[in-house]
């Protein structure tokens, strides 16, 4: 352990105590795309010692330029983005323990997934993500820290329930869709996914290591084109808060659920089926190959028709390129996916 930490362990606010209590902990990352793919290597290679990878998605060119992870190779081949960051973390430290997971993040596992972690990092790219995990993780009393980046703008906020505000004391309602600017419409660079995802893991290492009260107990706002750091400081829970006073989790407890959305700066729509199925690929492939070009890994099928590319994963999901009309997608995955 002293060699391959030896200049963190030098580092006096973490130690060897605190290196031990890193190569002790387990932190689920939800979302592997900029922000996730940057906290997995910084945690992999702090000597965090297990952890959990939980991402919908698949590498691709448009990725490579800001999710430091992936290389050529993983896009070319179309690889789930949880399996690529494994193989990976692996060549980093291989004393690391990584469970990946391919799904999406939903009402049904989000709880199942929190079970067992020290605390939560947030690496996904949509609101309603975001808001699920804040009911889990208040319900649960999990310490989860969100953080968001589009274009040269990014935020952060460390969440410990019953002791700071959690997202929806700050942020009540999920903003509208079409009301925040996304990737997609205007585009993001390096510097700010870097600067957040610093700030994240600085922070889950703090936690980690047990260093609460040094912990920067705020939103911080982070603009790095316009050179503009802020850090709006924070009060207790707010007794007015659904989840924190009224102890009611909308989001987790929604009966009904969006079985689509649309991927940030894709031009591709996510579609899932309404209830738990496993699919065989092989005879998923069959099926489509007399309709269209049909490629196949042992994590997807990718079928290509009519200027569309559909990619299905083995739990029914389906990226469906080509629209960003969340109808169009439906349709075009009950045409070729069934219902």
């Amino acid at each position: 352990m002293n060699e391959r930490y030896s200049r963190q362990i030098l580092f006096a606010d973490i130690g060897k105590a605190g290196q031990e209590k890193l190569l002790a902990s387990r932190v689920l990352i939800v979302g592997c795309g900029a922000l996730g793919a940057s906290h997995c290597e910084m945690l992999s290679r702090a000597g965090v010692g297990k952890l959990r990878i939980v991402d919908r998605d698949f590498v691709e060119f448009t990725n490579l330029q800001r999710q430091t992870l992936f290389k050529e190779s993983d896009a070319a081949e179309r690889l789930p983005k949880a399996i690529a960051a494994k193989a990976r973390i692996a060549e980093i430290n291989s004393g690391i323990g990584v469970e990946s997971i391919v799904t999406d993040v939903n009402n049904s596992n989000v709880e199942s997934l929190i079970d067992g972690c020290d605390l939560v990092l947030d690496g996904t790219d949509n609101f309603q993500v975001r808001y699920l995990l804040n009911d889990a993780c208040v319900k649960s009393g999990m310490t989860w820290i969100y953080g968001a980046a589009v274009s040269s703008y990014g935020t952060t906020m460390t969440v410990i329930p019953g002791e700071t505000p959690c997202l929806r004391c700050i942020f009540e309602e999920m903003p509208d869709a079409g009301s925040s600017p996304t990737c997609d419409t205007a585009g993001v660079i390096m510097p700010i996914i870097a600067s957040v995802t610093a700030v994240q893991v600085t922070e889950a290492i703090k936690l980690l290591v047990g260093k609460r009260h040094e912990l920067h107990g705020s939103l911080m706002q982070i603009d790095i084109w316009a050179n503009d750091w802020r850090k709006i400081r924070l009060a207790g829970p707010q007794p007015e808060c659904p989840a924190c006073g009224g102890r009611k989790f909308e989001f987790l407890d929604a009966e009904a659920t969006e079985f689509a959305a649309v991927l940030c700066g894709r031009n591709a729509v996510q579609v899932a089926p309404p209830r738990a199925v496993r699919l065989d690929l092989n005879e998923l492939s069959n099926k489509l190959s007399a309709l269209g070009d049909v490629k196949m890994n042992e994590y997807l099928v990718r079928f290509s028709t009519d200027g569309k590319e559909i990619t299905v994963f083995p739990d029914g999901r389906a990226i469906v390129k080509g629209t960003d009309d969340i109808s169009e997608a439906r349709s075009v995955y009950a045409r070729f996916i069934g219902t």
